[in-house]
């Protein structure tokens, strides 16, 4: 069987370099980030770091390796489920090459052990070409994380020779992975149904497409309950995982989906659009692999994009609506008793920030997490921040949790600040949480050393008297510190505290992108490659060339736009757990999608269809059609 196996991979080789591609890509991204997340992990703090940039350095590592293993576990399943899309394809291109095999006297074992081998050679071939890509990709992570901040400059990954045995493994078993269903339903196949094409062979819906798309749906209906319900961080969490079930599911049902819309392709369009629509009716499967990655890369993309807008300005509205200030001033040190001698300045709220950890819990269960923490005047702060009423408790020594999360709302915990250690402190107060969040945890003065107050960053949220000169007041103010009007100063708060989450989406959606863009070329040339003697059958009949390629185009393009909507089907799932949380966490549902993403995207996926379409379909049409009439694919 490994030699057939061999032979198998040697006579379609072409039609499989796009499984060896996604194999390889998804090596070396496994690869590049298991070795920068150890190396991240096991980071040292430079010399010479005060306490203060001390935290904020582990906080940076610790970020790091949360955005590693996100990219580590997308690749994995991006990988693998463009690998199975490819693998279901080419097997049902070839299932009367296995039916005959069937019918010379191979067992439905032999069968299926022919493929897993050829899947085997697949994913050694795409190890290999991974495991030195993989470098070249670890230059690209390593540039990244050191341009978002996570990692400081001169970081990089460190080799180790172990990881050979990691990235053939997982080329092996992505590849596995992806055959195993295809390999199965091979040789469940009855060899006469595969020649004749009836039967469970011509079945398309299968029950395990039904199964496995009811059971995908269930998932993305369950988190969109749960979302609104699961307060702030998980929320969120949730909100950002629906479209990855939600694009399973319509890609599960894609070949009962996609021809439903190819019928509104124009009936009076001539005969390419005759042939393109009834191609999209009688090859359903071919259909499917093409829309498949093209519905997870709208799906994830325009979904999780769309989210990220929704909450960043549900979070602005949010934190506008309970705030209550003219001018914001923001410097360094204890700032507050200049700020409150300027003439006009009616009231002010001055916070200092200083980086924190907190420790809950005892033995085995003792956690710690690090946070911004407050400096505050209870009365001064709930005059600027109405809503937050349990503050007016906080006194010394004691904390409030903030808006921020991560700190218990009642008990005890330890707080370490930089360079000091606060010890166990009563939780006496708890500021609900925002989607905007912010410090999660409140101090009053009298807790914090003086030195730390006077090297901290502070604002003040400044009220003015009625009869104030607005312009003079903040011309006063320009002289303690930097002078925003509140509105400029909320964009601008809530545009830092998103970036992180921005960068982490930018290479989790770059990764998706490039993943989903391969695997539609990789369809659309499966799908050309065999289609010679179709091509040829066409052309004897009276047809050009050009009208053969203008056909396959339309039809190309016609299943890119029906996996763009399925796609937006499954990135609305994303937007409904957005409008849920937004209202339950401010009360006003919110939704802001960015509207030229999706135009690049969708302008990306067509063109990259159209083109692989054009050029493959061009190359199948090269001999001339009698050649091919009496050939076998």
């Amino acid at each position: 069987m490994l030699g057939m196996s061999r032979a198998g991979v040697a006579q379609r080789f072409p039609v499989l370099v796009g499984a060896v591609l996604s194999v390889s890509l998804g090596v070396a991204l496994v690869q590049s980030s298991l070795l920068l997340l150890i190396s991240a992990a096991t980071l040292d703090p430079p010399q010479g770091l005060d306490p203060a940039e001390r935290m904020t350095f582990d906080d940076n590592a610790t970020a790091a390796v949360a955005v590693l293993g996100v990219v580590m576990g997308a690749a994995a399943f991006l990988g693998g489920f463009i690998i199975s899309s490819t693998f279901a394809f080419t097997v049902t291109q070839r299932r009367r090459d296995l039916a005959l095999l069937r019918l010379a006297g191979g067992s439905r074992g032999q069968v299926r052990r022919l493929l897993l081998g050829e899947a085997v050679l697949l994913g050694t071939l795409g190890a290999a070409l991974g495991i030195p890509a993989g470098l070249g990709v670890m230059a690209i992570q390593t540039r990244l994380l050191v341009s978002a901040g996570f990692v400081p400059h001169g970081f990089t990954g460190e080799w180790r020779s172990w990881i050979l045995a990691v990235s053939v493994g997982t080329g092996v078993v992505l590849a596995l992975g992806g055959a195993l269903v295809a390999s199965r339903r091979a040789g469940q196949v009855r060899p006469l149904e595969a020649l004749r094409d009836t039967g469970a062979s011509a079945r398309v819906m299968t029950v395990s497409r039904w199964i496995a798309g009811l059971l995908f749906t269930g998932g993305a209906t369950a988190m969109i309950i749960v979302a609104p319900h699961a307060g702030v961080a998980g929320g969120q969490a949730l909100v950002m995982n629906i479209a990855m079930p939600a694009a399973v599911a319509l890609a599960a049902f894609s070949p009962f989906l996609v021809p439903l819309l190819g019928r509104l392709l124009p009936t009076g369009a001539g005969v390419a659009a005759g042939l393109a629509r009834a191609n999209l009716r009688d090859d359903r499967r071919r259909s499917a692999s093409v829309a498949a990655p093209l519905i997870v890369l709208v799906g994830l993309v325009f979904g999780n994009a769309g989210a990220g807008t929704s909450i960043h300005t549900s979070a602005v509205a949010e934190l506008r609506d309970r705030t209550r200030a003219d001018l914001v001033v923001e410097g360094t040190g204890p700032i507050g008793a200049a700020v409150a001698a300027v003439p006009g300045v009616a009231a002010a709220s001055t916070e200092a920030s200083i980086p924190a950890i907190v420790r809950t819990g005892h033995g085995d269960d003792a956690e710690s997490e690090g946070v911004s923490a407050l400096v505050v005047d209870p009365a001064s702060y709930l005059a600027a921040h109405p809503g937050s009423d349990a503050v007016a408790r906080l006194r010394g020594p004691g904390v409030a949790a903030g808006p921020g999360g991560g700190v218990p709302d009642r008990g005890t915990v330890r707080v370490s600040l930089p360079g000091t250690d606060l010890g166990a402190l009563p939780v006496l107060a708890s500021v609900p949480e925002t989607l905007s969040g912010g410090a999660g945890l409140l101090l009053p003065p009298d807790v914090v050393p003086p030195a730390l107050l006077a090297e901290a960053p502070t604002r003040s949220f400044v009220s003015l008297a009625p009869e104030a000169d607005r312009a003079a007041v903040a011309a006063a103010l320009a002289a303690v510190g930097t002078v925003s009007d509140l509105d400029s100063w909320l964009r601008t708060d809530a545009k830092a505290r998103a970036s992180t989450n921005d960068k982490v989406m930018l290479i989790v959606l770059g990764l998706g992108g490039l993943y989903a863009l391969i695997g539609v070329v990789n369809s659309v040339v499966i799908g050309a490659a065999t289609r010679r003697r179709e091509f040829a059958t066409v052309r004897v009949t009276g047809l050009g060339r050009g009208q053969v390629v203008g056909a396959a185009l339309l039809e190309a393009v016609a299943v890119a736009a029906a996996g763009i909507v399925l796609g937006g089907l499954a990135a609305g799932s994303t937007f409904v757990g957005v409008l849920g949380i937004t209202e339950a966490v401010t009360g006003t549902a919110t939704l802001d999608l960015p509207w030229t993403l999706v135009a690049v995207v969708v302008g990306a996926a067509l063109t990259a269809t159209a083109t692989a379409s054009v050029v493959t379909s061009w190359v199948a049409t090269r001999p001339a059609p009698i050649t091919l009439m009496g050939a076998h694919e």
